[in-house]
């Protein structure tokens, strides 16, 4: 998240069906689901209630009763990262994976309907960030947010932000707003003027044993109080609580080692 904007999500509260290109979901598909699920159902407060099956044992997070995130068992035969990946609408799945594949990008899974709830495909950028693209139908995604508990703000750490960008620009039509700064290199990614996501290049700080990966920053109540909580229940501080423009931030993996961020904006 960049301390160049006075603000930069949360979307505000969802419409009836997101916008193409619009963060809608976040899903995290682990080896030990019910652990995992204890693990957020402490942290955040979530309960859980099943959702489909197409990719094996699946539920779907809910924060009094409306749906936040979601959590799988992740299939033996799938050799994907430990990760929180963000789903992006799309009103044509297919097609869209099509224009991944068109602009470099690659397609892990999919596409392939769940159930009633929508069509969906993993994919990877062409500097190898996994990304999920989602056509909604039952399900409309994440219902929630503002509040503590729910998705805030997807960020990119890639090598460099321009050419990662104009394929982001081109698969889903978002205006791009780079920070002119000498020191930092961050293009903020804008639906209708807002800002939806951020990329930031970070060359090679990023970590030798995870490449470039979307980040999911989750709002708190106490930032503080949060990862004091996280470390009790198994979690790791990967960079520790900051002061931002945008509110006091700290990076975190859980116990399976899929990192995430806590956001508390400011009073």
């Amino acid at each position: 998240m960049t301390d160049a904007r006075g603000s930069a999500g949360p979307y505000g509260d969802p419409p009836a069906r997101h916008a193409p290109g619009a963060p809608c979901w976040v899903s995290l598909m682990v080896h030990g689901l019910d652990a995992t699920e204890e693990f957020y159902g402490a942290l955040f407060g979530w309960e859980f209630q099943p959702g489909p099956q197409q990719l094996g044992p699946y539920v779907r997070a809910l924060l009094d009763g409306r749906e936040v995130a979601g959590l799988g068992r992740l299939p033996p035969d799938r050799h994907l990262p430990i990760a929180w990946t963000p789903y992006f609408a799309s009103q044509n799945a297919d097609l869209t994976a099509e224009t991944v594949r068109s602009r470099g990008g690659t397609i892990g899974v999919g596409p392939l309907d769940a159930a009633d709830a929508g069509r969906l495909a993993i994919c990877s950028d062409p500097a190898g960030a996994v990304f999920g693209i989602w056509q909604s139908a039952a399900h409309l995604g994440t219902a929630v947010s503002g509040v503590p508990g729910t998705p805030a703000w997807n960020e990119l750490l890639t090598f460099e932000s321009a050419s990662v960008a104009k394929f982001y620009r081109t698969v889903f039509g978002y205006e791009e707003e780079p920070v002119v700064s000498a020191d930092l290199d961050y293009v903020a990614l804008l639906l209708g003027g807002e800002p939806v996501a951020g990329i930031h290049g970070v060359g090679h700080a990023l970590p030798r044993d995870r490449g470039p990966h979307w980040v999911t920053y989750f709002q708190v109540a106490d930032v503080d109080d949060a990862v004091d909580h996280l470390v009790h229940l198994g979690g790791q501080v990967l960079r520790p609580v900051h002061d931002t423009d945008h509110g006091r931030v700290a990076r975190v993996a859980d116990p399976e080692g899929a990192r995430f961020a806590l956001l508390q904006r400011p009073d």
